[in-house]
C-alpha cells in the first residue's frame, strides 16, 4: 500500500501547482503584451492591402462611407500590422482613397497627421493564418453603438444636410438611415428603433403634460366650486363633497408635485 503523503508533502504539491499556474499565466500575458496593439496614425499611401486578401467590396458601401467620412471622420481606426499591412477595414480604406481622390481639401482637413490605425504586432505575409483569424475577429467583434450614441451621430448628419422621411429621398437628398446602418453596421430597423427610443419619450412625456393639465384644471374647478356661499350646498350631496373636497385637492397636489419632481 503505497505510503499516504503528510500534510508538509500536500502543501508542498499544492504550493508547486499554484506556482506552475502561475508561471504559465506570466506567460500568457508576456505573449499577450507582444501581441497588444498600439494606436498610431500612417499616411494613407502606406496602408497597404495583404496579398492573400480577397475580399470583395461593394461599391455602394464604400460610397457611403466615404460621404459619412466627410462629415463625421473616421469613427473607427483601420487594423494593420506591424508593417502597414491591412488586417481589417477594407471599407474604410476605400473610402478614405475614395475621399482623397474627389475631396482632397476635406480629406486633409481631418486626416493631416494621417490615418488613425491600431497596429497589431504580426507580419501578415508570414503569419498568413493568423491574419485571416484577426480580420474575421475584428469583423465579429465590431463595436456596438448605444442608442444614445446612435442618435448624437444622427444629429450630426442632419446638420451635414442628411434627411429622414419615409420612402425614397428626393433627387440630391442624402437619407439618414442607410447612412447610419452603414456607420453602425445594422439593420434599417435596428436604427429605426434606435431612433425611435427618443421620440417614444417625448410621446410619453407629452401624454403625461396633457393628464396634468386636465388635472390642473380640475383642482381649479373644484376650487372655485368649494368657494361658493354654503346656501348653495345644502343638499346631503353637496355637503358631503364639500367635506371631502379639500382631501381630493390635496391628493392631486401631490399628484402634480411627483411628476414635477
Amino acid at each position: 500500500m503505497p505510503r499516504r503523503r503528510s500534510s508538509t508533502e500536500r502543501l508542498a504539491t499544492t504550493k508547486a501547482v499554484v506556482a506552475d499556474m502561475h508561471a504559465s499565466d506570466q506567460a500568457a500575458e508576456e505573449r499577450a503584451n507582444r501581441e497588444r496593439e498600439e494606436r498610431s496614425r500612417l499616411p494613407l499611401s502606406q496602408i497597404q492591402l495583404r496579398h492573400t486578401d480577397t475580399r470583395e467590396l461593394s461599391s455602394k458601401h464604400v460610397e457611403a462611407l466615404a460621404e459619412s467620412i466627410t462629415h463625421l471622420g473616421l469613427l473607427e481606426p483601420l487594423v494593420v500590422d506591424k508593417t502597414g499591412r491591412l488586417l481589417a477595414g477594407g471599407h474604410r480604406l476605400a473610402a478614405l482613397k475614395l475621399l482623397q481622390e474627389r475631396q482632397p481639401k476635406n480629406f486633409e482637413s481631418w486626416f493631416a497627421d494621417g490615418i488613425p490605425v491600431r497596429v497589431l504586432n504580426i507580419d501578415a505575409e508570414v503569419e498568413t493564418e493568423r491574419a485571416l483569424a484577426i480580420e474575421v475577429a475584428e469583423n465579429e467583434q465590431r463595436r456596438d453603438y448605444t442608442p444614445a450614441e446612435v442618435r448624437t451621430l444622427a444629429d450630426r448628419l442632419r446638420r451635414a444636410g442628411y434627411v429622414e422621411r419615409a420612402g425614397r429621398p428626393a433627387r440630391g437628398e442624402k437619407a439618414l438611415k442607410p447612412a447610419l446602418q452603414v456607420i453602425i453596421g445594422k439593420s434599417w430597423h435596428q436604427v429605426h428603433r434606435y431612433l425611435n427610443v427618443e421620440k417614444q419619450k417625448t410621446l410619453a412625456s407629452a401624454r403625461v403634460s396633457k393628464a396634468e393639465h386636465h388635472l390642473i384644471k380640475a383642482a381649479t374647478e373644484l376650487k372655485a366650486w368649494l368657494a361658493q356661499p354654503e346656501k348653495q350646498r345644502q343638499t346631503e350631496p353637496k355637503k358631503a363633497l364639500a367635506n371631502n373636497l379639500p382631501q381630493l385637492l390635496e391628493l392631486i397636489k401631490k399628484v402634480l408635485d411627483e411628476s414635477k419632481g
